[in-house]
């Protein structure tokens, strides 16, 4: 699937399937603050886009899903490798999806979210 946004900040998926996934992210200074640091906001739209692929792969035809709220707290800051986001959904009923994304850098815990998502089928 095309995804413009992953693409500008280097956000790759690495696998999908039964309710997981699992996306990489190369760190970058082009996305750093200030401080000279990964920007929170990067590492939050790994989870995001982590959580939807997760949620994806539990879909029946026909339905799409979307972020409702995603609750993320930060560890560590990241200054620089690979950042790895693994991703499993709770609970998935008929119009709701609960998961949660696990963000490591260098093996290392860093940032941990969990979120809800909506269940659909466009009009």
């Amino acid at each position: 699937m095309k995804h413009p946004f992953a693409d500008l900040i280097g956000l790759t998926v690495e696998s999908v399937k039964n309710g997981t996934s699992h996306c990489r992210l190369q760190s970058d200074e082009k996305c750093f603050n200030p401080h000279g640091v990964l920007h929170g906001a990067v590492i939050y739209a790994l989870a995001d886009t982590g959580m939807g692929g997760a949620v994806y792969t539990l879909l029946e035809k026909g339905e799409l899903c979307a972020t409702i709220d995603i609750g993320i707290s930060y560890f560590k800051a990241v200054r620089e490798g690979f950042l790895d986001c693994y991703t499993k959904v709770l609970h998935k009923g008929k119009t709701l999806a609960r998961l949660e994304s696990e963000i490591y850098n260098h093996d290392q815990l860093i940032a941990k979210a969990y979120g809800n998502f909506s269940i659909f089928r466009p009009e």
